[in-house]
């Protein structure tokens, strides 16, 4: 792997698509932290490659043959810009969280997602240490179902709550998201 910027961007999403705990290592620094993480699991928000293999296996969880193939990047000084489309099949449920807790869970609807976003990298030392992002939830929510909001879709929901099957996935992405983390934190 080169150590260009746009080496390490591309080093950075691929972590994400594949849950590569050794590229993981190569472009992620120590001290690498997630602005987006506040509605992932709580694993997401540990520093390092731990979080970002946690986020990998968040995203992984709810997207099938998740890719997130870049249109532009743009570099400045210790800063990349990317531009990418985030593309794969909702196949398992897509839990959101706030403040740690569960927030809602979105239950797979065999939908693909197309959309795009905009991230922001901050690099030191030759790795990645600092991801921000711009994202279209709104389309990526639109293209599940789920925006606007539907009586259908609502119920759906609500059923899956009363069910006890949101809890159930909400604990199973969790727990992998935290064993993906500790995999290489070693915790």
């Amino acid at each position: 792997m080169g150590t260009t910027a746009t080496d390490l961007a591309v080093g950075l999403f691929k972590v994400l698509e594949t849950g590569d705990a050794a590229l993981a290592a190569q472009v992620v620094h120590s001290e690498f932290q997630n602005r987006e993480a506040v509605a992932a699991p709580p694993a997401c928000r540990i520093a390092g490659p731990a979080g970002v293999l946690a986020s990998s296996a968040w995203m992984r969880f709810a997207f099938d043959g998740l890719m997130l193939p870049f249109v532009e990047t743009m570099q400045r000084a210790d800063q990349v810009w990317v531009r990418l489309r985030m593309q794969g099949r909702h196949s398992g449920a897509f839990v959101l969280f706030k403040d740690g807790t569960v927030d809602q869970v979105v239950p797979p609807t065999g939908r693909e997602i197309d959309f795009e976003q905009i991230h922001v990298l901050d690099l030191r030392d030759g790795k990645v240490i600092q991801h921000e992002a711009v994202r279209d939830d709104i389309t990526m929510l639109g293209q599940l179902g789920v925006f606007p909001p539907t009586p259908a879709g609502g119920l759906r929901m609500l059923a899956w709550r009363a069910s006890g099957r949101a809890a159930r996935a909400a604990s199973e992405v969790t727990t992998e998201a935290a064993q993906a983390a500790a995999a290489v934190s070693g915790a």
